[in-house]
C-alpha cells in the first residue's frame, strides 16, 4: 500500500505546485521534484509511511500536523519557504481548481454554518481554547501592551511597539474620542485598547471578554494603573450586554462571532449605539471570494473562526441600517506584525518549551509562519470598517483620521445644511443670503 500511497501523492503534488522548486524525500528515500525550477529549493523529507497517507487524504490538516508531530522535516528548518511556496501555490489552485478541489470547497462551504454556530456555550469554549493559555506564552512573543492584533506599519521598518501604539491612535483618532464619553470594547483582550482610550483620551470604557486568563490580567492592570473609576472589565458576551454607548470599538474579535450570527452582532452594534454615535470593527477579511475556514486552523488554533468577506459584513451591515462612513483596508501590516511576532517566538523557544512541550512549540511556529504567508500572498487583508446610524456622525473628509499636526476645531457636518448656487468669481454673491440665478457651479453657503 506505501507504493500506491506515494503514487497518489505523486500525482496530487505535480498538480497542485506549479510555482518554484519542491523536493520531496519519501520514506522508501525516493525523492520527487515539483514546481517550476524557480528560486531556491524547499526539501521537504517524510519520515513515516502513514504521513504520505495523511497528506493525500487531506493535505491542509495533514501538513501542520505532520510539522507539529515531528514525522515532516524541512531542509535547514525553512518553515518559513515551504510556507510561502505552499501559499503561493495555493493561490494558483484557486484560479485554477480542478475538480476535486472544487468538490472540497463547496462541501466545507457548505458545513460552515455547523461549525460557526457560536452559541453562548460553544463560544466560551472557543476563546477558552486560545485565549485562556499562559500569559507567559504571549509574553514570548507580543509587546509589553499584549496587542494580539494587526498593528499600523507607517513604514515597514516600523518596531512592533511603535506599530501597535500607531494602531491604537489610529484607532482612538477614527472614534473622534473627547473625555467623558462612554466606550464599549467588545473583545476587549488584555486591556490595552482600553486602557489607551481612558487614560489618553478621557473615555469612560466597559471591556468584555470571554476569556478568564484576559478578565483577571486586565483588571489586574486597570487597578495598578489607578484607572478603576473610569474601566471596568466585564465577562460576558456582546449579546448579553444593555445600555448606550458614544463609542463601540472592537479588535481583532468580529473574526469569532461566526456567519451565522453577523446579523446579531451588527444589530448588538446598533442597540448599544447612541444615536449620534460611532463605532469602529477591526478584522481580518478576504479581499475577495471567502473560503472556509483552513482545517487545520479550525482544530488547532481558532476553533469557531471564520474569516469574512467585506461583502457579507456589508450584507448585514446595511440590514441594520448602519452607515458605513469609513473602510480602510490594512495591506501587509499583518505580515509585518507577524514577522515581528514569529521573530520573537522563535528566540524564546526553549521557554515556550518549558511552559508546554516540543509538539505545541512546533504547532505555534506554524501556525505564525502560515498566517504571515497568507498575509503576504493570499488575498487577505486587515479592514477597518467605521459605522455610525448618522449619515453627518463623522466629518466629510477623512483629514482627521492623520496626525498632521493641527490644532483648528473640526466641525461634523449638518445634514440639514444644503448648497447654495453660487456663479463663479461672484464672491460677493457667496457671502449674500440670496442665491444667484445665473449660478454656473456649486459652493457651499460660507457661515
Amino acid at each position: 500500500m506505501t507504493g500506491i500511497w506515494q503514487h497518489a501523492l505523486d500525482r496530487m503534488l505535480r498538480t497542485l505546485i506549479k510555482l518554484g522548486s519542491l523536493h520531496v524525500v519519501m520514506p522508501t528515500g525516493g525523492i520527487g521534484v515539483y514546481g517550476d525550477g524557480a528560486g531556491v529549493p524547499v526539501t521537504v523529507r517524510l519520515l513515516d509511511p502513514t504521513t504520505v497517507r495523511h497528506l493525500v487524504m487531506n493535505p491542509e490538516l495533514a501538513l501542520g500536523e505532520s510539522y507539529m508531530n515531528g514525522s515532516l522535516a524541512v531542509d535547514l528548518d525553512d518553515l518559513q519557504g515551504l510556507l510561502e511556496l505552499v501559499v503561493r501555490n495555493a493561490r494558483h489552485a484557486d484560479a485554477n481548481p480542478v475538480w476535486w478541489q472544487k468538490l472540497s470547497e463547496r462541501l466545507r462551504t457548505a458545513l460552515r454554518g455547523l461549525s460557526q454556530r457560536n452559541i453562548l456555550t460553544r463560544s466560551r469554549r472557543n476563546v477558552a481554547h486560545h485565549y485562556d493559555l499562559s500569559g507567559q506564552l504571549f509574553d514570548l512573543f507580543l509587546d509589553d501592551d499584549r496587542q494580539y492584533s494587526c498593528g499600523y506599519f507607517r513604514a515597514p521598518d516600523a518596531t512592533l511597539e511603535q506599530a501597535q501604539a500607531d494602531k491604537k491612535a489610529h484607532i482612538a483618532r477614527k472614534l473622534l474620542i473627547k473625555p467623558g464619553m462612554s466606550v464599549l470594547d467588545i473583545g476587549c483582550g488584555w486591556g490595552g485598547m482600553a486602557l489607551t482610550l481612558a487614560r489618553d483620551h478621557g473615555a469612560k470604557v466597559v471591556g468584555i471578554t470571554l476569556s478568564e486568563e484576559q478578565h483577571a490580567y486586565a483588571t489586574e492592570r486597570v487597578a495598578h494603573a489607578g484607572l478603576s473609576d473610569r474601566i471596568e472589565f466585564r465577562l460576558c458576551d456582546y449579546r448579553q450586554v444593555e445600555g448606550r454607548f458614544d463609542r463601540i470599538v472592537s479588535v481583532g474579535m468580529f473574526e469569532h462571532v461566526g456567519l451565522p450570527h453577523y446579523l446579531d452582532y451588527f444589530a448588538a452594534i446598533r442597540n448599544l449605539l447612541s444615536p449620534d454615535g460611532i463605532a469602529l470593527v477591526h478584522t481580518i477579511g478576504w479581499a475577495g471570494t471567502a473560503k472556509a475556514t483552513n482545517p487545520w486552523i479550525a482544530k488547532y488554533i481558532f476553533p469557531g473562526g471564520y474569516v469574512p468577506a467585506v461583502s457579507e459584513m456589508m450584507t448585514a451591515v446595511e440590514q441594520n441600517r448602519l452607515w458605513a462612513t469609513d473602510i480602510e483596508c490594512w495591506r501587509l501590516h499583518y505580515a509585518y506584525t507577524l514577522r515581528h511576532w514569529y521573530d520573537r517566538f522563535r528566540a524564546h523557544e526553549n521557554e515556550a518549551r518549558a511552559l508546554y512541550d516540543d509538539r505545541f512549540t512546533r504547532m505555534w511556529r506554524f501556525y505564525l509562519a502560515a498566517s504571515e504567508q497568507t498575509f503576504r500572498h493570499a488575498p487577505q487583508a486587515v479592514f477597518q470598517i467605521q459605522l455610525s446610524p448618522r449619515v453627518d456622525a463623522v466629518p466629510l473628509t477623512r483629514d482627521y483620521q492623520y496626525d498632521t499636526g493641527r490644532t483648528t476645531p473640526r466641525r461634523r457636518p449638518d445634514a440639514s445644511r444644503k448648497p447654495v448656487l453660487v456663479a463663479r468669481g461672484a464672491r460677493t454673491a457667496a457671502r449674500s443670503d440670496t442665491p444667484n440665478p445665473h449660478a454656473l457651479s456649486f459652493e457651499e453657503k460660507k457661515q
